[in-house]
């Protein structure tokens, strides 16, 4: 192998071991956060789900999380209690309940555990040229493109494999 090979080879191979490390330090972090709000990390992912896309049907969040529709009732009944989300009719459609974030909550209560992150994230991006930030922003959206595709794949069979 040529050493412009040999020297891609490890690179691709630190790449994926500092990715796995991204990976379980991202982890971390919002377990981190939800401890401090005294709920779990799914209670917590979904209230930023629902902050970020807006207002979603518990069936449309579920779809959202792969989490069974049942398992979102529980998340939104604590997140609820709570004060980060509430349920509302739609005006449409009397039978359909919508899932609103309740932002000026989320704002105040969750917000500021993300400020110094924001800050030090900030600081790292000014090392980076424009176009530097834009391969990463590209990268960063291919992966979890790939990685929301790798999700749908494993459920899909267990789907199966539960049907057999």
């Amino acid at each position: 192998m040529s050493s412009e090979g040999g020297k891609r080879a490890t690179i691709l191979a630190t790449l994926g071991q500092e990715l796995r490390e991204m990976s379980a330090a991202g982890i971390m972090f919002h377990q981190a956060v939800a401890d401090r709000l005294g709920m779990n990390v799914t209670d917590h992912k979904c209230a930023d789900i629902l902050s970020r896309a807006g207002p979603l049907t518990a069936g449309e969040l579920a779809q959202h999380t792969g989490l069974t529709t049942g398992a979102i009732t529980g998340v939104l009944d604590r997140l609820e209690r709570a004060g980060y989300v509430r349920r509302v009719h739609d005006p449409h459609d009397r039978r359909r309940v919508i899932i609103e974030p309740v932002l000026e909550s989320i704002g105040r209560e969750i917000g500021p555990l993300f400020v110094s992150l924001a800050r030090k994230s900030a600081k790292l991006c000014e090392r980076y040229t424009t176009k530097d930030l834009e391969l990463i922003l590209d990268f960063i959206r291919r992966s979890y493109a790939m990685m929301y595709e790798e999700i749908r794949k494993i459920r899909g069979q267990e789907e199966s494999a539960g049907r057999k």
